[in-house]
């Protein structure tokens, strides 16, 4: 089974920023970014809103589509 249910460290990267950077924007721990990037959590979906705008990407672009398929 797929466990990545979200693509954000795939899109920080792809968009040359970290994880500190985003937790700055979003003004929560970078411990919690971390967890959302290695998918151990997930942010409320106000979050993925507020990461889609920072990122200035769609929101389905921090979805990992293959984790639907799946399941």
């Amino acid at each position: 089974m797929e466990k990545d249910i979200n693509r954000i460290k795939v899109v920080l990267a792809e968009k040359k920023r970290t994880n500190k950077w985003l937790a700055e924007q979003l003004g929560c721990a970078p411990t919690t970014v971390s967890k959302w990037c290695t998918n151990s959590s997930q942010p409320p979906m106000e979050t993925y809103l507020r990461i889609a705008r920072l990122l200035e990407v769609e929101i389905d672009e921090l979805i990992n589509k293959n984790y639907f398929r799946t399941n």
